[in-house]
């Protein structure tokens, strides 16, 4: 495995530039009961510097995603009985993707069959380029053999469960009980890239490795992953590699979650602290790394 060390940078930004040259952002999540999931990616994707971020949601749930942020629009979505996101939704689904750059799927949608059939009908999007996060991934984990299926060029971003899950669908033999060496032989055996969130976050497309080495113990808190989410699927939107832009994601979501413990302390921190240091994170980051030369 090749380690990786170099935080990658984005491009400088044109004075002519216009929102479109930043990345149009689909964000599909939440569900009634977790508006905040969707709201909190779709808040990141915008600090993260996305030029346009659309957040589609169940249509019970999408008055209160769409109060939570001016800043972004909503897409509500078909639902079923429990008001999670119908397999009805999935030609407005298609519809929004062939509008935007990069989509990301899974912050507290829930997990149905339907949702399954959704994961299943993005995975099999040509060239899509596609995030998918927390219940996406437990959603996926129930796809029998779905690399065979793929076609989308898609980042997954589990938490240490939810890597397991994702295992164990598809694997007979037991997992390496070494983090780098699940991501990477994860990564490599999928083609995919792989987020392996936890105390130093993995990345790895199966051959290059990188550990983060910001973030804290106030950073395990509900609505943490989802901030990531967004950050990685803005990233994206900009123009980086998906490795690349998972790498710089992690790098800046644990460093807002530092900003965000030295003013507040770690025991106090909440997901919206780390979604607002975002903007101190990237002013630090972009200083350090001569954005401008």
């Amino acid at each position: 495995m090749q380690i990786i060390e170099t935080i990658p940078k984005l491009k400088p930004r044109h004075a002519e530039a216009h929102k479109g040259d930043f990345g149009k952002v689909l964000i599909i999540a939440g569900s009634v009961g977790m508006s905040g999931a969707a709201a909190l990616a779709g808040r990141a994707a915008l600090r993260a510097g996305a030029g346009l971020v659309r957040v589609a949601t169940a249509k019970s749930a999408q008055p209160v995603v769409a109060s939570i942020e001016p800043s972004y629009t909503t897409i509500p979505l078909a639902e079923d009985n429990s008001g999670k996101i119908s397999s009805k939704a999935i030609n407005t689904i298609l519809d929004a993707i062939a509008d935007n750059d990069v989509v990301a799927f899974g912050p507290g949608v829930g997990v149905t069959v339907g949702l399954q059939s959704i994961v299943q009908t993005l995975l099999e999007q040509d060239k899509l380029r596609l995030v998918i996060d927390g219940d996406g991934l437990n959603n996926l984990s129930k796809i029998k053999d779905w690399p065979s299926k793929l076609k989308a060029e898609i980042v997954l971003t589990p938490h240490p469960g939810e890597m397991k899950r994702l295992w164990s669908g598809l694997f007979r033999e037991e997992m390496p009980l070494e983090r780098q060496q699940q991501a990477a032989q994860f990564a490599k055996n999928t083609g995919t890239i792989v987020v392996l969130k936890g105390a130093g976050t993995v990345v790895s497309d199966g051959q290059k490795v990188y550990v983060n080495k910001t973030g804290n113990p106030g950073m395990a808190t509900a609505g943490s992953g989802d901030v990531l989410t967004g950050v990685i699927t803005a990233l994206i939107g900009q123009g980086l590699s998906n490795f690349d832009a998972a790498v710089l994601g992690v790098y800046i979501h644990g460093l807002a979650g530092d900003i965000a413990a030295e003013r507040l302390g770690q025991v106090s921190l909440i997901a919206t602290d780390i979604a607002q240091a975002l903007t101190e994170a990237f002013i630090r980051f972009l200083k350090e790394a001569n954005y401008d030369k």
